[in-house]
C-alpha cells in the first residue's frame, strides 16, 4: 500500500510571498529528520512551460536532468534538498489541458462532454500523484501557483478539495502562505487581509490547516489567537515568517516556529527525531562572515530583473562560502557596453563572468567584455552564449577572422564559427525543441576544468540550439584557444580554454543547474578562487 502524505502550499493577498521557499525550507527540515521529500510547482499560466517566456516576463528557465523547461521555484528545490527534480515536478495549466485535448481526440472519453470536473481535475490530481505513487517519497509537498482567488487556480484548489476527500485525513494538508501587512498610519498590523483570503480558500470547499504569515514585524499572541479564530486553526497552527536576511535563514527560522513538528503531528508521523542542520548551518556562518570579498561583473541583457540569472548568483553564493568570501555582483547590460565605456565600466573587476541568452541584441557588448577580460588577464567564464561569444572573441581578434559570427546572430556571416546544430535545422516550433537536459562530456586531463572537476567524464545541463562548428576546431586551437571537454558521442565541444591565461574557461551548458548549498559546483568554486587570486594582486 502507498503512504505517501501530501501537503500543499496556497497563496493568499499577493503574489511573491515566496510559497517556493517555505515550500523547500519545510523539505529541508523534513529531509533532515530523517524523511524522504520532493516538491513539485503547479503553474496556473496556459504555456507548456516557461521556455518560449522572455526572461522580463518569468525569470530564469530552470532545466532539469531530463530536459524539462520549467520554473525557477524548481531551482529553489534542487539546490536546498540537493536532489535532482524532472518532468513530474513542475505542472502547467497548458500541459493539463493539452494532455485532456489529446486524450479527447483519440477518443478516450468514449464521446463524453468534456469538462472542467471531472476530467481537467482528475488529470490535475494524476500529475499530483506521479511523484507519489513512485515509492520513493515519504512527502510530497505541492506548491500551487498564483494567489487564492485567481480564475486560473480555480481547477487546482478543487482538486485539492477532492483528493483530500479521497485520501482521507492525516494523508492530506494544506499550509496557506498570506502577508499580514503593518500599516504605519495605525502603528498596528492587520489581520483582515488574510482573513479575507482564507474565507475565499474555504468558499472553494478547502480549509487551510496550517496558516504562515508573512510580516515584517512580530506576529503577537493576540493577533495569532485572533487569526485561530477567525480562521479556524489552532493558536500552534499559526506560524510567523519575518523578512529573513537572506532566503537560506528560512529554513532555521521556520524550525523555530515549530513548522516542521506541526506538520508532522498533523500528518501523524514520529516527530522525535531533531533536523541535523549541522552542514547546513556550516554554509550559512561561512556565507554571513566571509574574510574576504570579490567583485565579478555579470555581464547579461537582462540585468533589470536579477531572477534572470537566479541560478547564477545562488551559485555565487554558494561557491563564496566555500571560500568565506563574499561576491558582490556588478549587473553590467551588454548593450551599454562600447569599446570607449568599457575600461571605465569594466574597472577593477576581479572576475567577468558572460551569462546566457538569445538573440542578437546586445551581443557586440559581451564580445567586447570577452576581450577585455582575456587581454587584461582578468578570470573569466562564459556560460552557454558566454562561451560562444568567447570564441568569436578569439576567432576575430586572434585568428583575424574578419567578419566572424554565429548563424544565429548573423545568417550570412563569412566564418561561422558558431552554427545551428545539424538535427535542429528542420525544426519549425520553439517550445522544448533545444537540445536539452543532461548529456555526457569527456574531460582532458591537463586543464582547468579538470582541475576543478577531477574526473575525466562529467554530465551538465544544457539549453542551446547553436554549437561550436568543429570545421574551425583545429584552426582555432593551433591559435592557442583548445577545445578541453567534448561529446564523446557527438564530438560536439562543450568546453573552451585559453591556458595561457590565468583563467579562462566557456562552457556550452549551464553548470549553475546543478550548484547547491551542501554542493557547490566546481566551476563556480574554481572561478571565484581566481577571481580571489586577482583581487590580491
Amino acid at each position: 500500500m502507498n503512504n505517501t502524505k501530501y501537503v500543499f502550499v496556497t497563496g493568499g493577498v499577493t503574489s511573491s510571498l515566496g510559497k517556493g521557499i517555505i515550500a523547500a525550507s519545510l523539505a529541508k527540515l523534513l529531509q533532515e529528520r530523517g524523511y524522504s521529500v520532493t516538491i513539485q510547482k503547479l503553474d496556473p499560466y496556459i504555456n507548456i512551460d516557461p521556455g518560449t517566456l522572455n526572461p522580463y516576463e518569468h525569470g530564469e528557465c530552470y532545466v532539469t536532468d531530463d530536459g524539462a523547461e520549467t520554473d525557477l521555484d524548481l531551482g529553489h528545490y534542487e539546490r536546498f534538498l540537493n536532489i535532482p527534480t524532472s518532468q513530474a515536478n513542475n505542472v502547467t495549466t497548458g500541459r493539463i489541458y493539452q494532455s485532456v485535448i489529446d486524450k479527447e481526440r483519440k477518443g478516450e472519453f468514449l464521446g463524453k462532454t468534456v469538462q472542467v470536473i471531472p476530467h481537467i481535475t482528475d488529470e490535475i490530481k494524476h500529475r499530483i500523484q506521479i511523484l507519489g505513487n513512485t515509492g520513493d517519497y515519504d512527502i510530497v509537498i505541492t506548491e500551487i501557483g498564483g494567489t487564492v482567488g485567481d480564475i486560473e487556480s480555480l481547477p487546482y484548489i478543487e482538486a485539492v478539495r477532492q483528493l483530500e476527500w479521497e485520501l482521507g485525513e492525516h494523508n492530506t494538508l494544506v499550509i496557506h502562505l498570506t502577508l499580514v501587512p503593518y500599516l504605519a498610519a495605525a502603528g498596528e498590523l492587520k489581520t483582515k487581509p488574510t482573513q479575507h483570503s482564507v474565507k475565499m480558500l474555504m468558499q472553494s470547499g478547502v480549509s487551510p490547516d496550517i496558516l504562515v504569515c508573512r510580516s515584517e514585524h512580530e506576529i503577537s499572541d493576540d493577533i495569532k489567537r485572533k487569526l485561530a479564530l477567525f480562521c479556524n486553526v489552532k493558536k500552534q497552527d499559526v506560524i510567523q515568517s519575518l523578512d529573513a536576511e537572506t532566503i537560506y535563514d528560512v529554513p532555521n527560522l521556520m524550525l523555530k516556529e515549530g513548522l516542521d513538528k506541526v506538520v508532522l503531528d498533523k500528518l501523524k508521523l514520529p516527530s522525535d527525531a531533531l533536523p541535523h542542520m549541522e552542514k547546513w548551518n556550516n554554509f550559512l556562518q561561512k556565507h554571513k562572515n566571509p574574510k574576504n570579498c570579490v567583485e565579478v561583473g555579470l555581464i547579461g541583457k537582462y540585468v533589470e530583473l536579477h531572477d534572470s540569472y537566479k541560478s547564477i548568483t545562488e551559485a555565487f553564493i554558494h561557491a563564496g562560502s566555500t571560500h568565506e568570501t563574499k561576491v558582490n555582483v556588478r549587473w553590467i547590460h551588454s548593450e551599454e557596453l562600447q569599446p570607449e565605456t568599457i575600461p571605465e565600466k569594466l574597472k577593477g573587476l576581479n572576475g567577468i563572468l558572460v551569462a546566457p541568452g538569445f538573440g542578437d541584441r546586445g551581443i557586440e557588448g559581451k564580445i567586447a567584455a570577452v576581450q577585455y577580460a582575456r587581454e587584461n588577464n582578468i578570470p573569466f567564464f562564459g556560460i552557454c552564449l558566454g562561451m560562444q561569444m568567447a570564441v568569436i572573441e578569439y576567432s576575430r581578434n586572434v585568428l583575424g577572422l574578419a567578419g566572424a559570427n554565429s548563424t544565429e546572430m548573423k545568417k550570412g556571416t563569412p566564418h561561422p564559427v558558431i552554427s545551428l546544430m545539424e538535427e535542429q535545422k528542420d525544426i519549425t516550433n520553439k517550445g522544448g525543441t533545444m537540445r536539452l537536459g543532461a548529456w555526457d562530456c569527456e574531460i582532458k586531463e591537463n586543464s582547468k576544468v579538470f582541475d576543478a572537476y577531477n574526473s575525466t567524464m562529467i554530465s551538465e545541463r544544457h539549453r542551446h540550439r547553436y554549437e561550436f562548428n568543429n570545421e574551425y576546431k583545429e584552426q582555432i586551437e593551433a591559435a592557442g584557444m583548445i577545445a578541453t571537454g567534448v561529446n564523446p558521442k557527438t564530438g560536439l565541444v562543450e568546453i573552451v580554454e585559453v591556458p595561457s591565461h590565468p583563467w579562462f574557461v566557456g562552457v556550452q551548458y549551464h553548470p549553475e543547474y546543478k550548484s547547491t548549498v551542501l554542493n557547490p559546483h566546481p566551476l563556480f568554486v574554481n572561478f571565484i578562487k581566481a577571481a580571489l587570486e586577482q583581487s590580491k594582486k
